[in-house]
């Protein structure tokens, strides 16, 4: 819950700033923060991906992952979610500026693979790296959302904090289940995501990767390695 909570305060300082300065801020030195922080990004998921002992595992992972991602189609689902979320919410509550504010920044901050990799990474090794380089990225975020849609940025804290805490504490409570070399591959394979997450940052594609469709192989190496040792005693 540690890491959330900094996730949290850093968003809350992000839209005090936001609030505070807001005839200050270029869209230009947005742009150049969000480039820093996709390089730091770069080097926190390389960094994952070298801790792996079984490269195969990683690259079977990736692509069973891929394919079972891209047939649930789980990038169009949670950006549906999203947008299904924003429409109701802001059509219940009206368009206000707090709602729209509030909406669209804990939509943001919650529905992500980021989010997701960087709390699981929380709960099984206690490595906070992720969630708070997220955090540092939602704070930058969260100033240029409040200097334009206001304080309701700041409450979109409160479902960020339940909403990634669970998430921890649920990878807390398997975590001392599951084997060693499992939450190694886990964690590189995690770290493989993270490093898509960075290349979309910094825009280093033609084409944005989708990385809600990867997210099934970050949970592969639970299947992967006991079925690659019970084939490896047969042979």
């Amino acid at each position: 819950m540690l890491a959330t909570i900094i996730n949290v305060v850093l968003v809350l300082v992000g839209s005090a700033v936001g609030l505070l300065f807001r005839n200050l801020i270029s869209q230009r030195l947005m742009a150049i923060l969000t480039h820093a922080l996709g390089l730091c990004v770069l080097g926190i998921g390389v960094s994952n991906m070298l801790g792996t002992q079984n490269t195969l595992c990683v690259i079977v992972c990736m692509v069973v992952g891929a394919i079972l991602g891209n047939a649930v189609d789980i990038e169009r689902r949670l950006e549906g979610a999203g947008d299904l979320i924003r429409g109701r919410l802001l059509q219940k509550q009206g368009s206000s500026r707090f709602t729209e504010g509030f909406v669209n920044t804990a939509l943001l901050f919650c529905v992500g693979a980021m989010a997701i990799t960087g709390s699981i990474e929380a709960g099984l090794n206690h490595n906070y790296e992720i969630i708070i380089s997220k955090g540092v990225i939602d704070g930058v975020t969260a100033i240029s959302f409040a200097a334009t849609m206001g304080i309701g940025v700041a409450f979109s804290t409160i479902p960020l904090l339940i909403y990634q805490g669970g998430i921890t504490l649920l990878a807390g409570l398997v975590g001392p289940y599951l084997p060693e070399a499992v939450v190694t591959e886990m964690t590189a394979v995690g770290g493989t995501l993270i490093v898509a997450i960075a290349i979309n940052m910094l825009e280093l594609g033609k084409t944005r990767i989708q990385v809600g469709n990867l997210l099934p192989a970050m949970f592969l190496p639970i299947v992967y390695l006991p079925v690659a040792e019970w084939l490896g005693n047969l042979l």
